[in-house]
């Protein structure tokens, strides 16, 4: 097994080593971009050896998907593919490369590393060391991952106020005329390249959670980090990293710890480099002083897509699970008939085969948690959930000087995707969720929430300039219809919906408790790792209470099949975290909403 591991991570370095020598395949934009007495770089490859794009590689073997910039590649199981050329066709490699191709595809996303301000739920701003978005803004803002293709990214970022400015009032020269104060315009979504505009956007720009990042199983991800420093904290040269936490098969190189490798100054970029490794539910933070970086708000969600979403419509799952064995990265179960001869089994795996075949067919548009091989995970709507916590008195010492007390830290704000209820749940009655309208009869806690916008549902919080900003974009509100679901998936008449709750804990001094009345929930994976035994039998748990820790997550499946409609909550019975600081009410508590 440590061999299977230490091989794989030598044909990624290797790859990315041979495409550190190609600048057609390391630039964002050409010609790349560069500061003046400053190192900000942005990067995001249009094509690379594994996944050429429409640049001839010289390949010799069967190409089933040529990997174009902007498409998933269907999955039917790993090919064997040889280049004799880099992407450019600058260089030639001899002997030839030869490595399995499982597909995928190119995905990138931007980031700024610095501070911003935020809106607690009792009307208090609150000081935040902070992760910003630099790349698919208008997604953001509007609750979905900021993680995109090449041809997304790398066009020319024209979005601007009515004024054509960027967040902070300067002028965006890239600006169309055309985007003004709308988050969904052409331009929106594209990475913002150039120095003045990362400045201009990213300080005292910070989200909490941090950028949401979500990308497929077999894509090949390129994060750039730009520290733009603390305009709060001009005394301060924090560094910052990434550390992409309980990733597998992660190089220390690539792991954001920095005695073991970069952190990075004021006026620099760095681009993080991953093969996107099993599915599930990750998190990322900064990990410089961690205890203060996470309790000052540098945490973030990251999940990872199943190979199984890109299954052949019409396909049984099962023949997508043993497709998984013939691929060294990712097989549990050796013995097999397709896959005899490979070592193990492998008990870190973590999509063991199910028990037997089911027999469940993938259909176009289908989701799935994790590589089941049985459709059990199966679901219709994505709800990242960030737990976490803030301790205020903490947060105003780290406004105004340090060292903090780290000994005092005591949370007394308990944020769901950085928000305190009533603000989980501040949209508008008669809005639409996750597809659904929501009844005009719905008033959720919309009379007490502080300012979500009325078409993303973002909160924004006045900075220190007088301009509003998004500072906390992503809504914990469940929408789910009673009668919504595909057909003959759930052996009853009439199917709902199903929900995964993908929830990531990051609290730096606390354990959480969630309770859901009247739902069940369904546990299906714990720490990114499908809840099945050696032998294939699901270990799923069914319950309405689930406890994490910080560093821990957790995948739900809420299935409103048989559900009255109805507002239900999900909530936490620790009376002390349904608090917002002094007051006795808000805290760890979000609606599920059953419409009909």
């Amino acid at each position: 097994m440590v061999s299977r591991k230490l091989s794989t991570f030598s044909l990624l370095m290797g790859l990315m080593g041979i495409a550190s020598l190609v600048p057609a395949v390391v630039s964002a934009q050409t010609p790349p971009v560069e500061q003046g007495g400053g190192s900000f770089r942005v990067q995001c490859p249009t094509a690379t050896v594994r996944h050429p794009g429409s640049t001839d590689t010289g390949g010799t073997g069967t190409v089933v998907n040529p990997h174009p910039e902007s498409a998933d590649a269907p999955y039917a199981g790993p090919q064997v593919r040889t280049a004799t050329k880099d992407p450019s066709g600058t260089h030639t490699f001899s002997p030839a490369l030869t490595f399995v191709d499982n597909g995928g595809a190119i995905r990138c996303q931007e980031i700024s590393g610095g501070d911003g301000m935020m809106t607690e739920a009792d009307g208090n701003q609150t000081f935040m060391f902070a992760f910003g978005p630099l790349s698919g803004l208008g997604a953001i803002q509007n609750g979905q991952p900021g993680t995109e293709f090449p041809v997304v990214f790398n066009a020319p970022y024209t979005a601007g106020d009515s004024s054509g400015n960027y967040q902070d009032g300067q002028p965006n020269p890239l600006y169309d005329g055309t985007s003004a104060s709308d988050p969904v315009a052409p331009g929106a979504n594209a990475a913002i390249s150039d120095p003045a505009g990362i400045m201009n956007t990213g300080v005292l720009n910070g989200n909490i959670p941090a950028p949401l990042i979500a990308f497929n199983e077999d894509d090949e991800f390129f994060l750039t980090l730009s520290n733009v420093g603390m305009i709060m904290r001009p005394d301060l040269f924090e560094q910052h990293t990434v550390h992409f936490h309980g990733y597998p098969n992660a190089s220390s190189f690539y792991d954001g710890v920095p005695d073991a490798t970069w952190a990075i100054n004021i006026g620099g970029s760095v681009t993080y480099y991953y093969l996107a490794p099993d599915a599930g539910t990750y998190f990322w933070h900064c990990h410089i002083t961690p205890p203060e970086h996470l309790q000052m708000g540098m945490v973030g969600q990251l999940y990872v897509r199943p190979r199984q979403n890109r299954t052949v419509p019409g396909t049984d799952v099962y023949q997508t699970s043993l497709n998984q064995q013939k691929d060294l990265r990712t097989a549990c179960n050796p013995g097999l008939p397709a896959v005899s001869g490979q070592p193990g089994p492998d008990i870190l795996c973590s999509a063991p085969m199910p028990a037997k075949d089911v027999g469940f067919i993938h259909q176009a548009g289908y989701k799935y948690v994790y590589n089941d091989g049985d459709g059990s995970t199966r679901y219709d709507i994505d709800v990242p959930i960030q737990i976490h916590g803030f301790d205020p008195n903490f947060h105003f010492v780290g406004m105004t000087f340090n060292p903090e007390g780290f000994a005092d830290m005591k949370d007394k704000y308990f944020l769901l995707n950085g928000r305190s209820y009533p603000d989980t749940v501040g949209i508008p009655p008669g809005a639409t969720v996750d597809g659904h309208a929501l009844p005009a009869s719905w008033t959720g806690g919309v009379s007490g929430a502080t300012n979500p916008d009325p078409n993303t549902y973002a909160i924004s919080t006045t900075d220190t300039d007088n301009n509003n900003r998004p500072s906390q974009p992503l809504p914990s509100l469940i929408v789910l219809s009673a009668s919504g679901g595909p057909a003959n998936v759930c052996g009853q008449a009439v199917c709902g919906q199903r929900a995964a709750l993908r929830f990531a804990d990051l609290d730096v001094t606390e354990y959480q408790t969630l309770s859901s009345v009247g739902i069940p929930m369904l546990m299906v994976g714990f720490n990114a790792k499908l809840l099945r035994d050696q032998a294939g039998n699901n270990l799923y748990i069914k319950t309405n209470s689930i406890t994490l820790g910080g560093g821990e997550s957790m995948d739900v499946i809420l299935d409103s099949t048989g559900i009255a409609p109805g507002t239900y909550f999900l909530y936490t019975p620790q009376l002390d975290h349904l608090s917002n600081d002094a007051e006795n009410f808000g805290g760890l508590m979000t609606e599920v909403v059953v419409i009909p």
